[in-house]
């Protein structure tokens, strides 16, 4: 295996979920290179790819199903800290849980929903169809929560994201 792929490899087994352009630019590679390299490592089973949520992310071979779309989620920070405050608190609310977080309802809703279509995260409704969220698998979602970081770019788009929600959310001053 070339010293190049090796790298790759190597970084796709300590950072299992890493997106294309996440290797690019934390290995300092040329796209080109990189994609060469991962058609390499596709091909000899030595790493898997999926494609989730608009990106394709690369796992180690013996990653499963559900660690690979939990890790893909919980690489965004704002999913990371919706999993954080339950991991916190067992069970919240999804109010509560979005005003923990300084979120819009909305944002909280759409990281919901992908955390449910993972089996990340489940919904409990009681007798008066009032939500409760809890994790599915709390110690390993906890578990992944501790051997990841997003990426600054992954940080940066979700704070940007925040910030328009709480603009938009905000009433004007013409009003």
């Amino acid at each position: 295996m070339s010293e190049t792929r090796d790298r790759i490899a190597r970084h796709v087994h300590t950072h299992p979920g890493v997106h294309f352009n996440a290797l690019v630019r934390t290995l300092d590679l040329a796209p080109g290179q990189v994609q060469y390299h991962l058609k390499r490592l596709l091909s000899t089973d030595s790493v898997v790819d999926e494609q989730l949520y608009g990106q394709t992310h690369y796992y180690p071979i013996e990653c499963n199903d559900w660690r690979r779309g939990a890790l893909a989620l919980l690489r965004r920070e704002t999913v990371g800290d919706i999993a954080a405050v339950l991991c916190e608190h067992g069970s919240a609310r999804p109010q509560w849980v979005a005003d923990e977080l300084d979120i819009a309802r909305s944002t909280l809703e759409w990281h919901l929903d992908h955390l449910v279509e993972e089996n990340v995260v489940v919904k409990h409704r009681d007798e008066r169809n009032h939500v409760t969220l809890t994790l599915a698998q709390p110690d390993e979602t906890a578990a992944l929560l501790d051997e990841i970081t997003p990426s600054t770019p992954e940080r940066m788009v979700d704070r940007f994201t925040r910030l328009t929600d709480r603009l938009l959310d905000e009433p004007s001053s013409n009003e």
